[in-house]
């Protein structure tokens, strides 16, 4: 009788095998049977997906004595997503170029996944051959791997150590896959509990950082955190930047910094049509992606585009992108982020009612410090210099009588700050005004190497200086004090923004060294372009008897509130 290889049996006369040749099959029956057992303790033993899939494999190629082993797991899209062997060099991937992406015979057993034996596989049509630098291989033996009704990929096994496969190595494959895929599914299980931990622990990370005071710190977190357990490149938190634009707060990944301050036009964005919709976006390919850096693109893959939405108010967008050529984002992912997305807009929310809460605070205090300050002290002081001014009438002596002069003087100076004070303090503008802006870059600036200016504000500034022209504004007077700080060596500074009729004057005077012909002169090249683009001058000179004078000065357009 012929045996499972196709070899002649020694038997009697009759045709019945020896005793002894029988017993030889049952023990190499069992001791297959006991490989394979061992093999699916091995397989479901393991709940690391990697290791899993390598431990299949090894175990194949063990159990039907084979030299090359390999498991293919199939794309969503078809083809091979990922290959893992066993056997060979281990110069071997980079000897053959790339990993079979799933064609010839290896792509007819995903197209219909039916085990194939082939004693030679030169002799089936549906054999593509192999590449250049790959090992010469003639008996095959493919089996699929089905994981819940669904074909996961495919067992490939090749060269048996004693010619072809055997029908018995098939079904002992067979069994070894159905084994396999319960430890894939297994696998995949304990995968996706321990991410769905993960992404739980660094949502309560995120609020525990937000609540406790820290935005900047949970941008920063949520961005890093996002990279990291999606497996991301480029993480960036997206915020609505006017009307027109969007704008990175903050990035996250590898290649993140690329992208950090960017400010993208909302107009044909993928980004701006997540925003609109309030739904998440998920793409395959983004292609070639402008960066922070002039003429340097990125090419980004798979990515997904999550808006954060707490009580119905878009605050931003997560933007997570893979590099092109990546594993793209699955259904999984996406809900993970998603709900990820959702905790932190939450989150956010929160955070901007406590600081709006506390805003609320301190604006309470500001009002009772104005009232205090305009019922008591302002009174205090117009009496003060009353009297001052009506003793000096008195005085015979000339020089007495200027130095008391000077004190009324400089009394009429303070009540005028301390009015500006109460301005500010009192300011219900449900926008920071202009005028609170202009005081905090005053304020920003450094006191240790020069005291802080004094700060007068004149006109309807709120009401005449437009939009578009506070940057400059605000740079010009950050410029100026900037330049006294550095230069000056003054003792003494005033800052002055007024609205004089139909322009706008800002005089930054120092009692320094004066503006001499150095580096001072040159910085303010910068004042001078951006007077000009309003139409208007800008101009440094000496103050008599010392110091400087800087007198910036542009047209206002009220009517139009453009640049001229």
């Amino acid at each position: 009788m012929d045996d499972v290889r196709g070899t002649v049996t020694p038997a009697h006369d009759d045709g019945v095998p020896h005793r002894e040749e029988w017993s030889r099959r049952v023990l190499e029956s069992q001791e297959r049977l006991r490989a394979l057992i061992t093999a699916n303790r091995a397989m479901v033993d393991e709940l690391d997906l990697e290791r899993v899939l390598r431990t299949i494999v090894q175990a194949a190629v063990d159990l039907v004595h084979a030299r090359y082993g390999a498991l293919g797991v199939i794309g969503q899209e078809g083809g091979l997503e990922r290959f893992i062997h066993v056997g060979g060099d281990a110069d071997m991937p980079e000897r053959i170029g790339h990993y079979p992406r799933g064609h010839g015979l290896l792509g007819a057993l995903i197209d219909d996944p039916r085990p194939i034996r082939l004693e030679h596989l030169s002799s089936d049509d549906r054999s593509s051959g192999f590449p250049a630098g790959h090992p010469p291989m003639d008996s095959f033996l493919g089996v699929p791997i089905r994981v819940r009704d669904e074909v996961f990929g495919n067992l490939y096994l090749t060269e048996h150590g004693e010619g072809g496969f055997s029908a018995e190595d098939e079904e002992l494959l067979i069994a070894l896959a159905a084994t396999a895929g319960v430890a894939i599914d297994n696998a995949r299980l304990f995968q996706e509990t321990r991410r769905r931990q993960q992404w739980s622990a660094a949502s309560a990370q995120i609020a525990a950082s937000l609540l406790s005071g820290g935005r900047d710190d949970a941008l920063s977190t949520i961005a890093e955190t996002t990279a990291q357990l999606a497996d991301a490149d480029v993480v960036c938190v997206v915020l609505p930047h006017g009307a027109r634009d969007l704008v990175v707060d903050t990035v996250g990944g590898i290649d993140g910094d690329r992208f950090r301050t960017m400010v993208i036009p909302r107009e044909g964005s993928t980004i701006a049509a997540a925003l609109d919709s309030g739904a998440p976006v998920r793409r395959d390919d983004l292609g070639a992606v402008d960066t922070a850096e002039p003429d340097a693109p990125l090419m980004l893959g798979p990515s997904m585009i999550i808006p954060l939405i707490a009580d119905d108010t878009t605050i931003g967008a997560l933007a997570i992108s893979r590099l092109a050529g990546r594993r793209r984002f699955s259904d999984s992912d996406l809900e993970l982020a998603s709900d990820f997305a959702d905790q932190c807009a939450i989150a956010l929310a929160l955070e901007r009612g406590r600081v709006d809460r506390e805003k609320l605070s301190v604006l309470q205090d500001r009002g009772r410090i104005a009232r205090d300050l305009h019922d008591h002290v302002i009174q205090r002081l117009f009496g003060a210099g009353l009297t001052l001014q009506a003793v000096g009438s008195e005085i015979e002596d000339a020089r007495l009588r200027e130095r008391v002069e000077e004190q009324v003087t400089a009394l009429d100076e303070a009540i005028g700050s301390i009015r500006t004070a109460i301005f500010a303090l009192t300011s219900r503008r449900p926008k920071e005004s202009v005028k609170h802006r202009i005081m905090d870059v005053v304020t920003a600036h450094d006191t240790t190497t020069a005291p802080a200016p004094r700060l007068i504000l004149s006109g309807p500034i709120d009401s005449t200086v437009t939009e578009d022209m506070v940057a400059d504004v605000l740079a010009v007077v950050s410029e100026g004090v900037a330049n006294v700080a550095r230069h000056a060596q003054a003792s003494s500074s005033t800052v002055s923004v007024s609205v004089e009729a139909d322009r706008l004057v800002i005089r930054v005077e120092d009692d320094g060294v004066g503006p001499g012909s150095g580096s001072r002169r040159s910085g303010t090249a910068n004042l001078e372009e951006r007077a000009a683009r309003w139409g208007g001058s800008s101009h440094l000179r000496p103050r008599d008897p010392n110091g400087s004078v800087l007198d910036w000065t542009i047209p206002l357009h009220r009517t139009t509130g453009r640049r001229a």
